[in-house]
């Protein structure tokens, strides 16, 4: 039986989903703010452009019933004006293998969402033997400018702009493919993603304009699932769709009704999805 939205919203987003053992761990000399909640097999999860690990706590919630389920955030990014280079995604790329190879896990599945499935698919794409399975959503090969998206980058690199901006929590309800299924929903990502800096959202969509693992799909060998929402204004699911056929094996899931943050709207359904393909269930796309 499908839960309420508003019941489903209130589960998934109580104080149980921040329970769990939270530690620092040093990738590349620098700490790694970490989370883990759960036990079994471990999956990593890898946050979007904005919101951190919060953001996935719901996702997590449901994920660990059967697994031992991994957050952390991005490490710090230096100040624009310190003189060094800018990060790009392969940078948290290999902050992610880093962070693996210091928790000493053994090809763990990695779960990456939207900036985060771009971190995702350049690490699985580099390091093809440190991955055990791939789970995407919310991302392509390469990125494509979107007035929506070229709006968002202009205006929070030109405006500073009061925590909680109105115009900015219109595109933040993008991500919902439609009206929000609650309000208290809506307010919850608005309310994450504005825990992220600016200027760190301004930096990281500018880093997706270079973002492009199209000819290196073919070193992808891990079990792949790539996970849409149907209603995903931000990567349409057809694009989606698009990288699962380019990667060998892969498995395309639609769920119906989510948008770009289905993982989270859509927490109980992604992690059936997940744990099927856990189960060794793949399906190619021939």
């Amino acid at each position: 039986m499908r839960i309420a939205a508003k019941r489903r919203a209130g589960w998934l987003m109580s104080g149980d989903a921040y329970e769990g053992r939270g530690r620092q761990v040093r990738v590349d000399g620098v700490s790694v703010e970490v989370r883990e909640i759960g036990r079994g097999e471990p999956i990593v999860l890898v946050p979007g452009l904005a919101g951190g690990w919060k953001l996935l706590a719901p996702l997590a919630r449901s994920l660990a019933k059967r697994h031992r389920v991994i957050l952390y955030n991005f490490r710090d990014e230096s100040n624009p004006l310190s003189g060094r280079p800018a990060r790009q995604v392969g940078d948290y790329a290999r902050d992610l293998a880093g962070l693996i190879g210091e928790m000493g896990l053994e090809r763990p599945t990695v779960f990456g969402v939207s900036f985060g499935g771009a971190v995702a698919l350049e690490f699985a794409a580099d390091h093809p033997h440190r991955l055990g399975r791939l789970v995407l959503s919310g991302v392509e090969s390469r990125f494509r400018t979107s007035l929506a998206s070229l709006i968002a980058l202009r205006v929070l690199e030109r405006f500073p702009l009061p925590s909680d901006n109105p115009f900015v929590n219109q595109f933040f309800n993008l991500f919902h493919g439609g009206r929000p299924e609650s309000a208290a929903m809506a307010r919850f990502v608005v309310e994450r993603c504005w825990e992220t800096d600016q200027g760190v959202m301004a930096r990281r969509l500018a880093m997706l304009e270079g973002f492009d693992v199209s000819d290196r799909l073919w070193r992808v060998e891990a079990p792949t699932l790539v996970l849409a929402g149907a209603r995903d204004v931000v990567v349409p699911a057809a694009r989606q769709q698009a990288l699962a056929s380019s990667i060998a094996g892969a498995r395309f899931e639609s769920i119906e009704g989510a948008g770009h943050v289905g993982f989270l709207t859509h927490a109980v359904e992604a992690a059936g999805h997940v744990a099927n393909l856990c189960r060794g269930g793949r399906t190619s796309l021939a």
